[in-house]
């Protein structure tokens, strides 16, 4: 068959995720044949540039022969085995090197099959451990504003993000909200280069008012990746460690879009110098090869699950393919290649140039308001007033124009709404960062003309 013939087959049978479907009458599905490095072809030879990275996960390119191998080599000795009462090599060998990299403190590892149940775990775990240490008048959650953290119902409660979670919220949890920092309209008037996180005042209220009755406080480390690529400044986390101390608060980590080098450490949390309670990572923890997760927490929350079986307080929580073989070898590949390759420290010494050239080539647009970055993450917010930092019309979906006009030019970008931003495979090399920019500068002119 033809790509066309492809596309009405896809069109007739399948419901793509986050889409509405409506859109595919005008952008049919894509079709893609084979990837390699940052590159995806479809069935007509047509060659994309992937600075999404496939929704974040692809951390070192598409096909990566040294994942490969090891998939494949495992793929001949064990695909699956039940993890309840069973174990194997390679899941001890992935905890053993993740012990090396995580933040300290974190020792226990908790297997599942994507981000979101990693989020509904610790959210459980911090529930049941609060429980079963005399604290049982805690019984809620905090999250920031604006926040991501997967689209089951537990994860869509503590997210604020109304385009996934508005049309359930009759059947979301009840979660405490705290105003998060928001450092391209600060309402302070600081830079988070300098600033002393004043913001964060408004964590402090909060937590008076609400800290005897939470469990946890669950965050995006640095990074709020669904509400725009919005950066903070690594001490809101050192104040948030110290403020969940205070109130015997756990401080869960959703590290799972940025871990793995994505900040410019192997973890978002390392910039800050202190560890969470909770751990959640997936994502790149696979290369974007395989769906799994994980929970890591410490040996004091771990303690207060340990007993005599009769005592009920095991954390009856299971995921069919927890602890698969196939993804926890691709763990150890990646880590391997991380630490063999230097791979995060080559990024940071290219990620100054992506950033140099993405503000060089954007900033000199009236409707660019702020050029943001962390790592090789970086965000360009499109605004109507740059003055003023109004957004466009949300129904000139603006960054979906652009999307459209890149892929015909050969660049994956997806936008946030009316935010471009890159978070390509830490691999990419500057004459591809030469390419997608110069693309997503094109594109962009072109929208904001049509628009105008």
């Amino acid at each position: 068959m033809n790509s066309t013939e492809w596309q009405k087959e896809d069109m007739k049978y399948i419901w793509h995720p986050c889409s509405q479907m409506k859109d595919y009458e005008e952008l049919p599905p894509i079709v893609v044949d084979h990837a390699k490095g940052i590159n995806i072809y479809d069935v007509d030879g047509n060659c994309y540039k992937d600075v999404v990275s496939s929704w974040w996960c692809n951390l070192l390119g598409h096909c990566n022969p040294d994942i490969n191998k090891a998939m494949k080599a495992q793929l001949d000795k064990l695909e699956h085995v039940i993890f309840a009462n069973f174990t194997h090599i390679p899941a001890i060998t992935l905890c053993q090197k993740l012990m090396e990299v995580i933040p300290k403190g974190l020792c226990k590892f908790n297997f599942a099959d994507n981000g979101s149940a990693a989020v509904e775990m610790a959210l459980k775990m911090s529930f049941q451990y609060h429980q079963q240490t005399g604290n049982k008048q805690k019984v809620k959650f905090m999250a920031l504003t604006d926040a991501y953290h997967g689209e089951t119902i537990a994860a869509l409660s503590v997210g604020a993000c109304d385009l996934y979670s508005s049309i359930y919220k009759p059947i979301l949890m009840d979660v405490t909200r705290v105003q998060g920092p928001d450092c391209f309209r600060c309402p302070y008037g600081k830079c988070r280069d300098n600033c002393q996180c004043e913001c964060f005042e408004k964590a402090e209220e909060i937590f008076a008012k609400h800290g005897d009755e939470t469990c946890a406080m669950i965050v995006e480390p640095l990074l709020q990746g669904s509400a725009g690529m919005k950066i903070y400044p690594p001490l809101y986390l050192t104040k948030l460690r110290k403020l969940c101390d205070k109130y015997n608060v756990h401080l869960i980590a959703d590290e799972i879009a940025t871990g793995y080098g994505r900040t410019g450490k192997m973890f978002a949390f390392d910039h800050a110098g202190v560890s969470p309670d909770i751990m959640c990572i997936s994502k790149g923890l696979t290369g974007g090869y395989m769906p799994m997760s994980i929970c890591i927490t410490t040996q004091k929350i771990y303690d207060a699950f340990y007993a005599d079986y009769l005592s009920g307080k095991a954390f009856m929580h299971s995921h069919t393919y927890a602890g698969n073989p196939l993804g926890c070898s691709a763990g150890i590949a990646v880590l391997d290649i991380l630490k063999r390759d230097k791979t995060i420290e080559k990024a940071n010494k290219r990620a100054p140039y992506f950033n140099k050239i993405i503000k060089d080539k954007f900033l000199g647009l009236d409707n660019v308001g702020e050029v943001r970055h962390i790592g090789l993450v970086n965000a360009i917010e499109l605004v109507k007033d740059r003055d003023t930092k109004e957004p466009f019309d949300s129904k000139l979906r603006l960054g979906y124009q652009i999307y459209k006009k890149a892929l015909k030019k050969g660049v994956l970008l997806r936008p946030l709404g009316d935010i471009i931003y890159f978070n390509p495979p830490i691999i990419i090399e500057e004459d591809d960062m030469d390419f997608v920019t110069d693309v997503a500068l094109e594109c962009t002119k072109e929208a904001l003309s049509e628009i105008k």
